[in-house]
């Protein structure tokens, strides 16, 4: 499991993330900026729709401090999108259907559903440096106000 001070190793920062915009990328591709990395359960469930909003509602002051934000769960391309356009997300979400990027940052963990154990996403958050440690980590991640508490984490981080 990653946590803060950690490099992310090459074999992670190579694996490919495939993008709500339709696009690929890695984490390699974001050497030399900031980068939000948030993990969540399921789209379109009460928690993760406000997780989301509350970091579309701070991505212009993310931005203007050089950061890139995205959401990573392992619903399907098609689910990110009707998710993004329903909501209005101006950031993108990672498919992690075969859980490659969920694992390597250990944030599948067994979990109570409503009695029955099972595998899930721990709602968790990186703050990633632009020379690729990991500047702080959340987990598990309480949804009110933690958007603005990444957002001033990352105004400590980058003013130093």
């Amino acid at each position: 499991m990653l946590d803060t001070g950690d490099r992310i190793p090459k074999d992670v920062s190579a694996l490919p993330l495939a993008l709500s915009s339709g696009e690929t990328t890695r984490l390699k591709d974001f050497a030399g900026q900031w980068l939000v990395l948030y993990f969540y359960p399921k789209d379109s469930t009460p928690g993760c729709t406000t997780e989301g909003i509350d970091f579309n509602a701070l991505l212009p002051k993310f931005r203007k401090l050089g950061a890139t934000v995205l959401g990573v769960s392992r619903d399907s391309i098609k689910s990110h999108q009707n998710f993004c356009a329903k909501q209005g997300f101006k950031f993108d979400l990672v498919s992690d259907a075969d859980e490659a990027l969920c694992n390597a940052f250990g944030v599948i963990k067994e979990k109570n559903m409503y009695g029955r154990k099972v595998l899930g996403i721990v709602r968790s958050t990186y703050l990633i440096s632009p020379d690729g440690v990991i500047a702080q980590s959340w987990s598990p991640v309480k949804v009110p106000g933690h958007a603005q508490a990444v957002l001033d984490a990352l105004k400590a981080a980058a003013s130093q």
